[in-house]
């Protein structure tokens, strides 16, 4: 199989991922829930891993991280943590559900909504931004990089409209950490939500938000902490504050491993070399008759993601063929992002998605180019 869908997840983990988490299942307890050498070892393991990410994210301390399940429970504990009735949130066309599903729950609570255009290469319309803040915002939620088009927001735009106007800066990192440059304190990123199985290369069901210090999220989930037991309310110091209940050790034991090797390898050069393997392929696919790219044509403005239909064809069609045909695994449909479709003209089309890891090679983008020009010719 040529695995070409890792903006879903990574599929080729490091050696170090597997070592560590089975490592794990044979020497970590519960961390905090006890004093003797496995509830210890799972400690220590957690501990240092929340420093491992506020190295790689420049955070103020590693207690400004706390662990969740996904990004999508990241997003949701800052959403509902931070906005209540009476506020005004912008956010973006650009987004995914995670970010709009619980914004428009919100709506029906009393809470508005504003939404940040984009044009028809789905890059954001930054000069508009001004104009949608109103005397009730508090703050603005938006994507570090599209899922559908891979294209990186311009941060720095966003947070001089945020700065000026005093508004809490919210980053859905989903695409982005492990790939690209995050130093929250210079970007003046109050809230980073992320995963941990893309391109932090981890085991699925890790994933984290960092909140700057001074920034109060009300919990999503209260319950066990392990500390302040008899109290009736949750911890308020972060990271407790934001974390309930047993976390996922071995999970993050893993996404530990990760980190060992992202530190080794180094992001800039995985972020090169996913750009470099996208070039390839889309340098001989794009006089492809009827073939239409999405997306910014500056590759050097995208992560490693290619979207792209073929004609008139169902883009399920399309990613079944090459599955079915070629063993090549890409994404189609709809990709959780509706707003981004119904700016790009592609609603009933949907589209389909390659996503790179700097583990393919040259002879799968030529493999799959091949196969493209393959499905054109039957078509």
């Amino acid at each position: 199989m040529i695995y070409l869908d890792n903006a879903a997840t990574s599929l080729q983990k490091p050696k170090e991922v597997e070592a560590a988490v089975i490592r794990a299942f044979h020497t970590m307890g519960n961390p905090g829930r006890g004093a003797h050498e496995a509830t210890l070892q799972a400690g220590r393991c957690v501990y240092r891993v929340r420093e491992q990410l506020a190295e790689l994210f420049h955070a103020e301390n590693g207690a400004q991280i706390a662990f969740t399940l996904n990004a999508t429970e990241a997003l949701n504990t800052t959403i509902f943590g931070l906005f209540h009735k009476g506020d005004h949130v912008i956010t973006t066309v650009c987004e995914h559900n995670s970010v709009l599903r619980p914004l428009y729950r919100l709506q029906e609570e009393g809470v508005e909504v504003s939404f940040l255009s984009a044009d028809r290469n789905g890059v954001l319309e930054y000069e508009k931004l001004p104009d949608l803040v109103k005397e009730n915002t508090k703050g603005i939620i938006v994507t570090h990089a599209s899922n559908l088009t891979g294209n990186i927001t311009d941060l720095e735009k966003i947070r001089e409209v945020a700065e000026r106007r005093n508004l809490l800066l919210v980053v859905d990192g989903s695409q982005t950490a492990g790939i690209l440059p995050v130093d929250v304190q210079k970007q003046g990123i109050d809230v980073f939500c992320f995963n941990g199985h893309k391109g932090l290369l981890g085991p699925q069901g890790t994933g984290g938000i960092y909140v700057r210090q001074g920034v109060a999220i009300r919990p999503l989930k209260v319950g066990g902490s392990g500390i302040h037991s008899f109290d009736r309310e949750h911890p308020k110091a972060m990271p407790e504050h934001l974390e309930a209940g047993t976390l996922n050790v071995h999970g993050i034991a893993g996404l530990g491993g990760a980190l060992d090797y992202l530190k080794k390898k180094g992001t800039e050069e995985i972020l090169q070399r996913e750009r470099q393997l996208l070039r390839r392929l889309e340098e001989q696919i794009r006089e492809i008759p009827g073939i239409r790219f999405y997306g910014t044509p500056d590759g050097n403005r995208r992560v490693g993601i290619l979207s792209f239909n073929m004609g008139e064809e169902d883009s399920a069609y399309v990613a079944d063929w090459l599955y079915e045909e070629h063993g090549i695994a890409v994404r189609a449909g709809a990709h959780c992002a509706p707003l981004m479709h119904q700016t790009l003209g592609t609603t009933e089309q949907g589209a389909v998605r390659i996503s790179v890891s700097h583990r393919n090679t040259e002879d799968e983008m030529d493999r799959t180019a091949g196969a493209l020009w393959e499905l054109d010719k039957l078509l």
